[in-house]
């Protein structure tokens, strides 16, 4: 932005900004009131720990609201959660009406709100600086509102993402991943094979998306375009329909209630990279097996044992530790430690059985001296 001028505005006069990259995140839209829009805020943003910081402390004059006025209309482009905390503040009927707590400031304070420190600049002038604050900076938005933020600068002013990840610092083509991503979801949505308001969780876990199309398997599984590509359309037509399974996927389906596969990164979403590289693993997916049946499908049978064996034996070394303050005598619990002792035994004697058989063949197989 060019040199910044802080003047003072109406606080009735501020409109939250419908276009904020954060609230795209609850599906705010210009449809929504301001009530509505200040309800939403409360609940998803944390507004009431500003609330107490500014009625302890006042409305901090350096951190001045960013304001673009479009349409005759005074557009808060920066402070949103800012604005929210002084409106409730300002409106004590309203937050008793919601069953907010709010703290009750004397006449001669709520007055000090009647205006706010604010800065003019339109949305071109102020991309810079949201763009590093908030996507590269000290106060991230979540990647959903970073991708939305990065193709509104992309698409609205023309700047390449390349431009972009160098003018907010980015060093590790997140810019790029994160536009990738919701190309890609915009996708699907425009080509009908999948709604993200039909997700069956409120949360739309969109780095799941994001970081799933770096995955060998995925990317091979859409036949996606590479990170620097700035189409609009990453996924080939004749992959839509596998689009469509993995957003169902990783966001699942209330219209056909399915819940997602993908319940967190780790380890989900490289189970399901694992299983969409392998077609029996995949079909057994597609036909309802868990994702973590899918996954064994797709090991080998010497990961799957190898696997097994390690995640016995923590669990063993867990009820070891356990065993002096959490059995109780139970003969039940007592059988099953002799069924474990003994399978742990039997399994014990066949790998020894096998390694014998083993060393026996390369025995014979040497040729004499």
């Amino acid at each position: 932005m060019t040199e910044a001028k802080i003047e003072r505005i109406k606080t009735d006069d501020l409109h939250f900004d419908h276009l904020n990259p954060r609230l795209a995140e609850y599906g705010i839209g210009e449809h929504l009131g301001e009530d509505e829009i200040l309800s939403i805020l409360w609940d998803a943003m944390d507004v009431q720990e500003l609330v107490q910081s500014i009625s302890a402390s006042g409305f901090f004059e350096h951190e001045a609201l960013i304001v673009s006025n479009e349409g005759g209309s005074d557009l808060v482009i920066e402070g949103n959660r800012r604005l929210a905390a002084v409106k409730v503040l300002r409106s004590p009927d309203l937050a008793k009406e919601k069953g907010w707590q709010v703290p009750k400031l004397k006449e001669a304070e709520r007055k000090k709100l009647d205006t706010l420190p604010a800065i003019r600049a339109t949305r071109e002038e102020s991309w810079r600086y949201l763009g590093f604050k908030h996507v590269n900076g000290p106060a991230k938005w979540g990647s959903y509102a970073k991708a939305v933020y990065i193709a509104q600068v992309h698409r609205d002013y023309g700047v390449p993402l390349a431009a972009i990840a160098n003018q907010i610092g980015d060093r590790h083509r997140t810019v790029q991943r994160l536009f990738r991503g919701l190309m890609v979801l915009e996708q699907a949505e425009r080509a009908k094979v999948f709604n993200r308001e039909d997700r069956f969780h409120k949360h739309l876990s969109f780095s799941h998306l994001y970081t799933g199309l770096d995955y060998d398997g995925i990317a091979d599984f859409l036949g996606i375009a590479a990170k620097e590509d700035e189409s609009p359309n990453p996924v080939p037509k004749a992959k839509l329909r596998e689009l469509g399974e993995l957003c169902v996927w990783m966001y699942g389906s209330r219209k056909e209630l399915k819940e997602p596969v993908v319940k967190s990164q780790n380890p989900d979403l490289r189970q399901l990279n694992a299983v969409v590289g392998n077609i029996e693993a995949r079909e057994a997916l597609r036909a309802g097996s868990p994702l973590n049946k899918a996954f064994d499908i797709s090991r080998s049978p010497r990961e799957v044992f190898e696997s097994a064996l390690m995640a016995a034996k923590r669990e063993l070394t867990t009820a070891r530790a356990q065993l002096t303050i959490g059995y109780d005598l139970s003969e039940t619990l007592a059988r099953v430690a002799r069924e474990i002792a003994d399978l742990a035994d039997d399994l014990y004697q066949e790998i020894e059985r096998k390694r014998s058989t083993s060393a026996g063949r390369t025995k014979k197989s040497r040729p004499a001296n």
